[in-house]
């Protein structure tokens, strides 16, 4: 792989059998066998996609498995009940710009939340065809019970670093998230 392991990181050793991949080191073979096929990919922009997708796909499982299925949601359940919890009672255009989600996504969603008594719905007294969404008291409840389960997983993954390389990852993802200098397409 080289580039200096892709600059910085150590890089996994890649098993040299394809059946003893598992879902984070197929990055490294990924990488190594992308870049045999194809010279001209840039192979650390690539790692660094690779595992920012799934090292975010891999703690978004252990959140929703560990914490958010049994706690009675989906992810993106937990997703419109926090936006709701900390941003009050809002349009559901505003909930689905804030949770990252779709408005179908975010209307599906409300139906279920809104049957299991998390969440109501009403006609926004501003704009009569816009639905203005709030948590009901059981669903402030639950989220708040739920939050502090799911606040102590992320500790789990934070500790896997140091408060300083905590810092400089949050700051890294900040800098990548507000990048400017190229088109990024997003819900809004």
């Amino acid at each position: 792989m080289t580039d200096a392991q892709c600059e910085g990181g150590e890089g996994r050793e890649v098993p040299a059998n394809v059946d003893d991949l598992d879902f984070l080191s197929f990055v490294d073979f990924a990488v190594l066998e992308t870049t045999r096929a194809m010279p001209e990919v840039d192979p650390v922009s690539m790692k660094l996609v690779l595992e920012l997708t799934r090292v975010a796909s891999a703690l978004v499982y252990d959140l929703e498995s560990t914490v958010h299925r049994p706690g009675g949601w989906s992810w993106p359940g937990f997703r419109v009940l926090f936006v709701l919890w900390l941003a009050g009672p809002s349009e559901a255009k505003r909930v689905a710009k804030l949770s990252g989600m779709s408005r179908a996504a975010v209307s599906a969603l409300v139906n279920t939340l809104e049957r299991d008594g998390y969440v109501a719905r009403r006609r926004s007294e501003v704009d009569r065809r816009a639905v203005q969404l709030s948590l009901t008291e059981a669903g402030r409840d639950a989220i708040m019970t739920t939050y502090a389960d799911h606040n102590r997983r992320e500790q789990v993954w934070a500790n896997a670093l140091t408060k300083s390389e905590r810092t400089v990852l949050i700051g890294l993802l900040e800098k990548l998230a507000t990048a400017s200098s190229v088109e990024i397409h997003t819900r809004d």
